[in-house]
């Protein structure tokens, strides 16, 4: 996203996201969306590129240039490079005049630890922010879904990022119980590069996986989601038919050449099917943990999905299918952490109290 206007000395919240990181500035709503990856020249450890230009040359790069992601699993993997990457990020939003320190709000997992939440901090602070304020990730997801979270009733969102699958309970502006699993887009990934590799010997890259999970993956039998049950108009859903395919290109193992390979939808269902359970697990373990009256809310009002996982399609349905509850995927379910944390900046006296929560004991890690 070009970035032509300088928005010095205005308060910001960033979604520092395991595949994408996102920047809402106070007044302007969400003005910067770039994948996290920077590239860096291996010799000398020089930035060559950041965002969007630094993504076109994952698989692509010369050995003398390294494609870094510095986030992995919701938590930064590479201080240096992710302070960079910040850095890069909100000068590209504030322009050049330097003596303008921001407060910042970044999200993070709910599960994160002590010494992770000091990297964030840290991180920011010597990127140009003059506070540094901290929100838990499901907190921000069911803010910018525009969930009721200070009101006495339960509501509970999941939301799938890059790296992690944020499971909470909210109710009085406060998170009652949640669960943090290291197992969302990127495993998903994972398990499609893994799957091809093992049935058909072929290589595939991290880019080609994810434009396999975003053409033909799902996560229920006919691939189709709630909207689409409800008999939407079929040219403006996302359903798919099991005998779907796709044609990729990759690397044949055995002899080494480029091959070309046709997949199916319930090939690519059937290898997410890992990943798939383990977050539909991280829902129901939540559940099991929720007090009685909160779980009748939540029976009422539904669970709210957001984050890019909420978009694989047939998820709601599953999930629906799997625990008995209405699930709904939340409008523009991309976006929303990063306008919950926005929402934290533009009221920061009245939300005041979900900043800085203290790290939880009670998150697992599939």
């Amino acid at each position: 996203m070009a970035q032509s206007k300088s928005f010095s000395g205005r308060d910001m919240g960033i979604d520092l996201g395991t595949a994408n990181t996102l920047v809402y500035v106070r007044g302007k709503g969400v003005v910067l969306n770039e994948p996290s990856v920077v590239a860096v020249n291996a010799e000398d450890g020089s930035v060559l590129s950041v965002g969007f230009e630094a993504k076109e040359t994952i698989g692509r790069t010369p050995s003398n240039i390294v494609a870094i992601r510095p986030m992995r699993d919701g938590v930064i993997a590479d201080f240096e490079v992710a302070e960079r990457m910040l850095r890069h990020f909100i000068k590209k939003v504030m322009g050049n005049r330097r003596f303008s320190r921001p407060r910042v709000v970044v999200c993070v997992p709910s599960g994160i630890t002590g010494v992770e939440r000091r990297a964030v901090i840290e991180a920011a602070s010597q990127a140009g922010a003059r506070q540094v304020h901290l929100v838990e990730e499901p907190m921000a997801a069911a803010i910018g879904a525009g969930l009721p979270v200070s009101e006495p009733t339960g509501c509970m969102v999941v939301d799938i990022g890059g790296g992690t699958t944020e499971v909470a309970v909210i109710s009085l502006g406060g998170i009652v119980t949640a669960r943090s699993v290291r197992t969302a887009g990127d495993a998903m990934d994972a398990a499609i590069m893994s799957y091809i590799k093992k049935e058909y010997a072929l290589a595939i890259g991290e880019r080609t996986a994810e434009e396999i999970k975003m053409s033909i993956g799902s996560a229920s039998p006919t691939g189709y989601s709630s909207s689409d049950a409800a008999g939407g108009d079929p040219e403006e859903t996302q359903g798919l038919r099991p005998g779907d395919r796709l044609t990729i290109r990759g690397r044949d193992q055995v002899s080494g050449l480029p091959k070309t390979l046709e997949l199916t939808a319930d090939e690519i269902r059937h290898a997410l099917t890992e990943p798939v359970d383990a977050i539909v697990m991280a829902v129901r373990q939540t559940l099991d943990e929720t007090p009685p009256e909160l779980s009748g809310d939540i029976m009422d009002r539904g669970i709210v999905l957001t984050g890019g996982g909420a978009l694989l399609r047939g998820l709601d349905v599953r999930l629906s299918q799997e625990l008995d509850i209405p699930v709904i995927v939340a409008d523009e379910p991309l976006d929303c952490v990063a306008v919950g944390t926005g929402r934290c900046v533009e009221n920061f006296a009245s939300l005041r109290t979900v900043l800085d929560a203290q790290p939880r004991m009670l998150s697992g890690r599939l």
